[in-house]
């Protein structure tokens, strides 16, 4: 690929916190704004500081209509009074979070949206739609997107250049209260650019989390045919990760189907799967469902119940999943869950207040419990496997794979005004 055909990740003026005007740096930050999916979440993240993020990500109104307008505000305020300050010159940011046996690292930066990005699921308009209004309202983008790219697993070009970096004092350093720890620089030395440049000159990148937040820069751009390639609304906010060095986790998403009882979720499935009782036990339940080979889910209806569903029949697999798309693609657990038990078996129609996405087993399983309905245990899909697909120009059903560990929002900020570009 030649430089036009590769990724550009341009510098920009980080907006940060100021450190002496918030409780804590962990105190203000927040996991991404479709983790942080129970109002008790957000209360929680509210009361930890008058100043978390979660108040600009996730704003809450009594006119939902005002959300929007209100998070602006929130900003513009932050910023009048320095909560939130802009560093003095564009910069790329080395991130690093460390906990356990993990440790990532990547960049942070402004990437064109012109280059080789490959999304491997769809989104929900509604979704986009939401965060246009919130980031268009804003002039921001809050929180970087995870992307995956492929070096050359060794320590050169824009590796070299993060690795370099750790070895001095970091602009900030907090541990979040999942016990990762994060810290930050800024790459700021023209030569040092100059080198992250011409490597991912090279590079194409899979969007690993985040693509609501990409199909919504790519919204905020053509809502502004008068913005020119070189206008910050041009590029949006994420993070760069080389997996040929730093592996990603690859963890499932759980679904909640809240109107749909367990007792007639199981009866439906009925000859279309076989259908067996697990203990009572989530933790053993996802361990059979790791165990068995082939299509298999594991159906919950609260803590006391698990049934583990495999070997559907093949008959209704050829009838109900299309035939144009590669056999890996007919295979994965999520392609058989929408196109066969949502479309065919369950009629759950695609709409957020019937299928709710959730990281968290505990958490799937008591929303389930919770609204009387049934939850769906997930295992997850190979990053290969997303790659080889995406590279084909095939998506996958929506939050078919978690990737992580996701970064920290809250940490560095971009603003789309003269002030932040």
């Amino acid at each position: 690929m030649t430089s036009t055909d590769g990724l550009r990740l341009l510098p920009f003026r980080g907006l940060r916190y100021a450190p002496d005007r918030v409780s804590s740096l962990t105190a203000v930050t927040s996991p991404p704004y479709d983790v942080v999916v129970r109002p008790d979440g957000v209360r929680e993240l509210e009361t930890s500081d008058p100043y978390n993020i979660v108040r600009l990500i996730l704003p809450h109104t009594a006119d939902p209509t005002a959300r929007h307008r209100q998070a602006a505000e929130t900003l513009r305020r932050w910023r009048d009074e320095g909560i939130l300050t802009p560093d003095p010159e564009p910069a790329l940011y080395v991130y690093e979070q460390r906990g356990g046996d993990t440790l990532q690292r990547g960049l942070i930066g402004a990437l064109r949206l012109d280059g080789p990005v490959l999304p491997h699921e769809d989104v929900i308009p509604e979704v986009v739609e939401d965060r246009a209004a919130l980031m268009g309202a804003a002039a921001a983008n809050f929180e970087p997107l995870l992307l995956s790219y492929r070096g050359q697993g060794t320590a050169n070009g824009a590796t070299a250049v993060i690795e370099r970096t750790v070895q001095h004092a970091p602009l900030l350093a907090t541990t979040t209260e999942d016990g990762f720890a994060h810290r930050l620089w800024a790459v700021t030395d023209p030569a040092e650019l100059a080198a992250i440049d011409a490597d991912l000159a090279q590079r194409q990148a899979l969007i690993a989390d985040g693509h609501h937040r990409w199909a919504t820069y790519q919204r905020l751009h053509e809502q502004r045919p008068e913005a020119g390639p070189d206008s910050p609304w041009a590029s949006g906010l994420v993070l760069l990760v080389d997996t040929a060095r730093y592996p990603l986790q690859v963890r499932a998403i759980h679904r909640v189907l809240p109107h749909l009882p367990p007792d007639k979720a199981l009866a439906d499935v009925a000859g279309a799967f076989r259908v067996s009782r697990l203990p009572d036990d989530p933790d053993a339940a996802l361990e059979a469902l790791a165990r068995t080979p082939g299509t298999a889910f594991v159906l919950s209806g609260g803590p006391d119940s698990f049934h583990l569903l495999d070997r559907p029949d093949p008959g209704l697999l050829d009838r109900a999943i299309r035939t144009d798309r590669p056999e890996a693609w007919r295979r994965l657990d999520a392609t058989v869950l929408h196109s066969v038990l949502l479309d065919e078996v369950w009629r759950i129609p695609d709409h957020p207040s019937d299928i709710g996405y959730l990281h968290h087993t505990g958490a799937a399983v008591a929303q389930a419990a919770r609204h009387g309905g049934t939850a769906v245990l997930m295992r997850a899909t190979s990053e290969e496997t997303v790659r080889q697909l995406a590279q084909q120009g095939v998506t996958m059903p929506r939050k078919s794979t978690s990737f992580g560990p996701k970064p920290a929002t809250g940490l560095v900020l971009r603003t789309l005004d003269d002030e932040g570009s």
